[in-house]
């Protein structure tokens, strides 16, 4: 701006003065309007000479993309008509580096180029059409992940944690947590080489996928069957709500629950955790279920296109009287079926457990000194939470003097609460871990 103001000053001289002496300047044009006229014409001048130069391209810069056409070939050199910008020039290494884009190009194209070299020595903007075409590609999938568009790709490679495939030349991995729940390999324990085996099956079949993730600098991207899927199923899901009793096909048991497909033409599939499948506790879902039974379950929560589904909200609550079959301090007899670090299940009837705190033995090696796996003893009932559903417990055979120096109930209720939940959250877990 200094520059245009000089400029703009030396055809115009009288407007340093402007300001200063605005009055004189007015008295000085009554007198002499010939001179005023040549002053507005310097000053029409001047504005117009501010606004050619404003409307010039700001200079280049290393890493600009700019796009011109093609005027001249040489000997390994193609020269770009870059407008206002000058001239650019592909050679040398550059030059080499492109020869299949180049190959291809004729006089009059207009192709887009990166810019190496603002200004070399002979006054050339060094240009590269190789560079150019890598940054285009990373644009575009840019716009992919941002549009979320749907893309159909092949995949060329399987490994441990997921499958390769090739978006717009580029590389990219598709873990296996971002798997469809068609493709999602369901194998018991998490086994890598099982789940490594059912990856490999995929090779050379279309997938539809959308960008989740890129990162150019690291030549990183990643990509999502999943995203696809919950998109889609979100439409369908809008005709169920939370509560509403499905019936369905288990097409998976694993670890953690089974999956259950439904809807219109099984499209839809939801989660039955392991703590959702029985009022009692069930230590694994193959004892319960196969793959193809049909059954009913009961929609407990969905978002972002998952279902959680139970089985047990369908059965009868067995807590539901329970303080009058088990009032507090009554004696119980009850089998012992799962040591935790927190103390022992106890299974007191069909579908209720309760807690034996690990305090009441002093610690793990003391309880199962005391108890074991499968047998029977005789307790007593220390409290009772029908609402959460939990119990504690004592040892039947300790004293009066003794009870007074069992552990709060909050403290044996919050511990028991923990205990399962950090069981369902590590279960819960597995999947993505896989």
């Amino acid at each position: 701006m200094d520059l245009l103001n000089k400029l703009a000053s030396a055809l115009n001289p009288s407007d340093q003065n402007e300001d200063e002496d605005s009055e004189g300047e007015n008295a000085e044009a009554k007198e002499k309007p010939e001179t005023t006229a040549k002053s507005k014409e310097t000053r029409t001048t001047a504005d117009a000479l501010k606004a050619i130069l404003n409307s010039q391209a700001p200079p280049l810069k290393t890493g600009d993309m700019v796009n011109g056409k093609v005027i001249g070939r040489g000997v390994a050199t193609v020269f770009i008509d870059l407008g206002a910008q000058g001239t650019g020039i592909i050679f040398g290494r550059e030059f080499y580096k492109a020869q299949d884009i180049i190959r291809g190009i004729n006089k009059e194209d207009v192709i887009s180029a990166k810019v190496v070299e603002p200004e070399n020595d002979e006054g050339y903007v060094e240009l590269s059409v190789k560079d150019a075409g890598r940054e285009m590609v990373w644009q575009k999938l840019e716009e992919y992940k941002t549009s979320g568009i749907t893309l159909k790709v092949k995949i060329t490679a399987a490994n441990r944690g997921g499958l390769v495939a090739q978006v717009e030349g580029t590389q990219a991995f598709l873990p296996v947590s971002q798997l469809s729940a068609a493709h999602y390999p369901r194998v018991e324990g998490g086994d890598k080489d099982k789940i490594y085996g059912e990856l490999q099956k995929f090779v050379g079949q279309e997938f539809e996928i959308q960008v989740l993730d890129f990162a150019p600098q690291e030549q990183k991207l990643i990509l999502s069957e999943k995203a696809v899927e919950r998109s889609e199923l979100s439409e369908l899901l809008k005709d169920y709500k939370v509560g509403d009793t499905i019936g369905g096909t288990v097409s998976g048991v694993v670890d953690f629950g089974i999956f259950v497909r439904f809807g219109p033409e099984d499209r839809l599939e939801g989660l039955a955790h392991i703590s959702e499948l029985d009022w009692q506790m069930v230590q694994s879902p193959n004892s319960l279920f196969s793959v193809g039974d049909e059954i009913k379950a009961k929609i407990i929560d969905m978002g972002d296109g998952r279902v959680s589904l139970s089985i047990k909200a369908l059965k009868p609550d067995p807590w539901q009287d329970i303080t009058e079959k088990f009032p507090k301090g009554a004696q119980v007899q009850g089998k012992v079926v799962k040591f935790s670090p927190f103390g022992a299940f106890v299974e007191i009837s069909s579908n209720v457990q309760a807690l034996i705190h690990i305090s009441e033995f002093g610690n793990e090696a003391k309880m199962k000194e005391k108890l074991s796996l499968d047998k029977k003893y005789s307790f007593r009932i220390a409290s009772i939470d029908q609402k959460e559903h939990r119990m504690s417990l004592k040892m039947a055979d300790e004293s009066a003097e003794e009870e007074s120096k069992e552990v709060p109930e909050e403290k044996a209720v919050t511990e028991t609460k923990t205990e399962i939940s950090e069981e369902k959250s590590s279960e819960e877990s597995k999947p993505a871990e896989e």
